[in-house]
């Protein structure tokens, strides 16, 4: 324990040690232990699910734990349904924070990073989908939502002029 002195040496070294515990894990306090991870979808309404348990329609930002890597999975009526695996890999901005750590937060810090995956970020991010319409027999694309509204031809063709004989 530290306690060289009496009255405000004490407070002092209990001020130092209380310090260092709270910066250890410099990537963990930095850059979090969760990312936005945006997904962009084509259709805007379809719907997106994740194996964190995430779910919502249309773009949206999945808040995925940066120690784990999951799939994103789009699907809308007419269309083919598309699956992304969204990974992690340490990056330039995670070995920063966890270079703090040799500096100040020691093994704990590092100990801490690691198992939050603050290194960490996700890829690809954005996660961007295109999903692409099914197909019926023919080749043509199925049709999907609302049916387009095509003007009738007159039944009889009307002309200002007779014909000529």
């Amino acid at each position: 324990m530290i306690l060289a002195g009496t009255g405000g040496s004490a407070v002092w070294n209990w001020g130092l040690v209380l310090a260092a515990a709270a910066l250890t894990g410099c990537g963990t306090i930095v850059r979090g232990a969760h990312e936005d991870v945006p997904v962009q979808v084509d259709p805007p309404d379809a719907k997106v699910t994740t194996t964190l348990g995430d779910d919502c329609v249309g773009p949206c930002v999945i808040k995925a734990p940066r120690n784990r890597s999951f799939t994103v999975t789009a699907t809308a009526p007419g269309y083919k349904t598309q699956v992304v695996p969204v990974g992690i890999k340490a990056t330039g901005a995670g070995a920063a924070g966890m270079a703090g750590n040799l500096i100040i937060g020691g093994v704990v810090g590092i100990g801490v990073d690691a198992v939050t995956g603050a290194i960490n970020d996700h890829y690809p991010n954005p996660v961007v989908i295109k999903l692409e319409p099914e197909m019926v027999e023919g080749g043509a694309p199925a049709k999907t939502g609302t049916p387009s509204i095509v003007p009738k031809k007159p039944l009889v063709e009307t002309s200002a002029e007779s014909p000529a004989t």
